[in-house]
């Protein structure tokens, strides 16, 4: 049995999500069906982290176990072929494999996970951008909110930008990276940690959005992080302008 590392990106547009759903066609499903294909066998595709439905990925790290050790450029283009056969225009691409030590688990393995949320911040409805960003008409002030997004580095309790149905055993967390910049109509916002709650991202991005529209300031941030109550916070940016770029391992 060889174990691989996959690096893997994926428009999340009509997907469930990572993981395996009764409800639609999921990220987690469309690389194992592809990997029965290229193996001979069934094989368990386990993520570094679990997206949401309508996220993307351009860095998701997989790993999955192959009984017949196959050369990692020929696990990297069989997995490709397959996703295109069955899918006709497979929304997940594989952009790199390597063969790795039975130790190494995309998750466990991992020490910090990057994302970044792109905003389209003009009068014009979005087109081609649909649901690859979150169109924001009114004007934002990307300084404001990046003011702001500093209140929330750091350990902290993020119960406030905590979903109600996350499983997390602890709402505390360490926001390493929140930056927020301006380039022409686009604000990108970059957060980084080794792990998140679930809907930590758009939640915050959701607040920084009020902030950047005036109608909270930098300190209504702290007030909602200090509350650590999910009813202090703002509202849950939608998942189309999230993307998950890179996971962090040890060297």
């Amino acid at each position: 049995m060889t174990r691989y590392r996959l690096t893997v990106e994926y428009d999340g547009r009509g997907l469930v999500g990572w993981q395996r759903q009764d409800n639609g066609l999921s990220v987690q499903q469309l690389l194992e069906e592809a990997g029965f294909k290229l193996a001979g066998h069934e094989v368990n595709m386990v993520a570094a982290g679990r997206t949401d439905a309508g996220v993307h990925a351009a860095g998701q790290v997989v790993h999955v176990d192959i009984e017949k050790p196959l050369p990692p450029d020929r696990v990297r283009d069989g997995l490709n072929y397959w996703l295109v056969q069955e899918n006709f225009q497979s929304q997940v691409a594989v952009l790199g494999a390597e063969a790795v030590s039975e130790e190494f688990h995309a998750r466990f393995s991992a020490i910090g996970r990057r994302y970044c949320y792109r905003i389209v911040n003009r009068r014009a409805p979005l087109t081609s951008q649909r649901g690859l960003a979150w169109g924001v008409a009114k004007k934002l002030d990307a300084a404001a909110m990046h003011e702001a997004a500093q209140r929330l580095i750091g350990q902290h309790d993020f119960s406030s930008f905590r979903a109600v149905e996350c499983q997390a055993k602890s709402p505390l967390k360490t926001l390493d990276r929140l930056d927020v910049m301006r380039q022409g109509e686009e604000i990108l916002i970059y957060a980084a940690a080794r792990s998140f709650l679930h809907h930590q991202v758009r939640n915050m991005v959701g607040s920084l959005k009020w902030v950047g529209e005036g109608r909270w300031s930098p300190d209504d941030i702290t007030k909602a992080l200090e509350a650590r109550d999910r009813r202090a916070g703002g509202p849950t940016a939608p998942p189309d302008g999230l993307s998950l770029t890179g996971v962090v391992y040890p060297d």
